[in-house]
C-alpha cells in the first residue's frame, strides 16, 4: 500500500476544502504546507500538493519543486473555469520542463468572498476588474469575464467535491 500525503496552501479556504476531500477519499495524511519539511516529503510514496492560484503563481508550490518527491501530483485552485482556461504560463512559471513532464497536474475551481479579502487583494481585484475586464468589449467578454463583473464585490463559490474524481482515479491507477 502506497503512503500518500496531501499537502496544501490555501489563501481563502477552498484549496483546504479540496485537500480535505482528497485526503478523506484516499485515506491519506493531510498537512498544511507550513507543517512540512523535505524529510517528511521523502517518507511518502505519493505527494499530492494543492495550491491556490495567486498573481500568476501557485502559492507554496516551491516546497515540492525545490525538493524531491517520489511521485508528485499537483492540483491548483482558482476562480477561472478549468475547462476554458489556458494554464500554460502559470505552469511554465512554476515548474521546469522536467517537472512538467513528471508531474500530473489538475485544475479545480474555487471561489471568492470579496468581504473577506485584505486591502491589498481588494485593490488587486479592483484593478483587474476596472482596468482589464470592464475594458473588454461586451461582444468579446468570456463567460468568466461576465461572471466576474456580475459578482464583483460579492461572494461566489464553485467548489464541488465531484471534481476531485479524476485525481482519485489517477492515484488509484498508480
Amino acid at each position: 500500500m502506497k503512503r500518500i500525503a496531501i499537502i496544501y496552501k490555501s489563501k481563502h479556504g477552498t484549496t483546504k476544502q479540496y485537500a480535505e476531500w482528497i485526503a478523506d477519499e484516499l485515506s491519506a495524511d493531510l498537512y498544511e504546507k507550513s507543517k512540512v519539511d523535505s524529510k517528511l516529503l521523502g517518507s511518502y510514496d505519493v505527494i499530492i500538493y494543492g495550491g491556490a492560484l495567486y498573481a500568476g503563481g501557485i502559492i507554496g508550490v516551491d516546497l515540492v519543486t525545490k525538493n524531491t518527491c517520489k511521485c508528485l501530483i499537483v492540483f491548483t485552485v482558482g476562480l477561472a473555469n478549468p475547462e476554458t482556461t489556458d494554464y500554460s504560463d502559470i505552469l511554465n512559471k512554476n515548474f521546469n520542463e522536467e517537472q512538467l513532464r513528471n508531474t500530473r497536474i489538475f485544475h479545480l475551481r474555487g471561489g471568492i468572498d470579496y468581504k473577506k479579502l485584505g486591502i491589498v487583494h481588494k485593490g488587486m481585484m479592483a484593478l483587474l476588474t476596472k482596468l482589464k475586464v470592464e475594458k473588454i468589449p461586451i461582444s468579446e467578454r468570456t463567460d468568466d469575464d461576465k461572471l466576474m463583473l456580475e459578482t464583483y464585490g460579492d461572494k461566489i463559490y464553485f467548489t464541488d467535491k465531484a471534481t476531485i474524481a479524476p485525481i482519485i482515479e489517477y492515484v488509484g491507477a498508480l
